[in-house]
């Protein structure tokens, strides 16, 4: 399996060391921010984090710095683009590798109707040639991996055959790694919630794809739900990415350093974590940063505990009140003792 590793990294008094990706958490829309990803690596030290979807546009003629801003703490952490003119694909590559990005993804899997209209996202699957031109333009530029982030087909244009095809052109183009959403994707007729669910799962197309290209990183996203799914899966695939049930249940990362990576440290308590978010909100909170903004991703810390649903309810409430602050969040943990 290619594995993707990190010389050991500073952060404040913390150390961290080598890591391999088996485990990553999907990039999702609102979901995946900054706030989340470091409340996630408290979680987890070593799963790989992904950015929210960034458009080019938005690198090269919006707010750069905002949008590629993240704590060194987040390593390994990815980000993840979308576009597909090649030059500035490989521009904003090269942007994201200087802020230190682990890895830059392309989405060739967001089926929503302004994604389509933008040319990028799942309806890239109809053009091959194009996204491994901009595999190569990127590649050209920089030197951390590049991988694309795709569904296993669109429309009618689901047969294993154009799947091999589109493979074979992104991996021909120096691809490091390709993360499937194991369902087609209908680019009309479905909303994005619903091509996450209505169209089936098909695990063994994917499986199938690693047989037939045993040196490509391949990387399952789709209905994991367990840390044991996901053991299961990599007996036969490279990695495997876990989406909403990883943020819905941040919870469930506490065990992947021991069950997934090998690392035997004991896994954090809910209230450790708790304590170690503290000085990082109490940060934003000088920067103008609502409280809410951090805390809405942290509602499932002591999911499945005594006190969870008055922890959940006392921070969905309260915390979005002007002038909210820090005493909220201790506020809210004594509910759960």
């Amino acid at each position: 399996m290619q594995q993707t590793t990190r010389k050991t990294l500073e952060s404040g008094d913390q150390q961290r060391t080598a890591i391999d990706r088996r485990l990553a958490i999907a990039p999702m829309l609102d979901w995946t921010d900054r706030h989340y990803r470091y409340f996630a690596r408290l979680i987890s030290h070593h799963t790989l984090l992904y950015t929210e979807m960034v458009t080019t546009g938005a690198l090269i003629h919006g707010q750069r710095d905002r949008f590629l801003r993240f704590d060194p703490a987040e390593h390994p952490v990815a980000l993840q683009l979308g576009g597909s003119n090649p030059k500035d694909m490989a521009s904003c590559a090269r942007m994201g590798a200087d802020s230190g990005y682990d890895e830059i993804n392309i989405n060739v899997g967001c089926p929503s109707d302004r994604v389509q209209s933008g040319r990028f996202g799942a309806c890239l699957m109809a053009e091959p040639g194009l996204v491994a031109d901009c595999v190569a333009a990127m590649k050209a530029e920089v030197e951390v991996p590049i991988t694309v982030k795709s569904r296993i087909g669109i429309d009618d244009l689901d047969s294993y055959e154009l799947l091999v095809s589109f493979t074979d052109n992104i991996a021909s183009a120096g691809c490091d790694a390709l993360i499937l959403h194991a369902r087609k994707a209908w680019l009309k007729g479905l909303s994005p919630r619903e091509n996450r669910d209505i169209p089936p799962l098909r695990y063994d197309v994917v499986e199938r794809l690693k047989g037939d290209f045993p040196a490509l990183t391949i990387v399952l996203n789709g209905g994991i739900k367990t840390l044991q799914q996901a053991k299961v899966h990599l007996q036969r695939l490279d990695a495997v990415m876990i989406g909403r049930e990883a943020y819905q249940n941040p919870w469930m990362l506490a065990e992947a350093d021991r069950l997934i990576f090998g690392d035997c440290r004991p896994a954090p308590s809910p209230r450790a974590v708790l304590d170690a978010m503290l000085p990082y909100v109490a940060q934003r909170l000088q920067e103008g940063v609502p409280l809410n903004a951090v805390t809405r991703h942290m509602l499932g810390l002591f999911h499945g505990r005594p006190g969870a649903k008055a922890w959940r309810r006392h921070l969905s409430e309260q915390a979005h009140r002007a002038g909210a602050d820090i005493e909220l969040l201790v506020q809210a943990a004594n509910l759960t003792r």
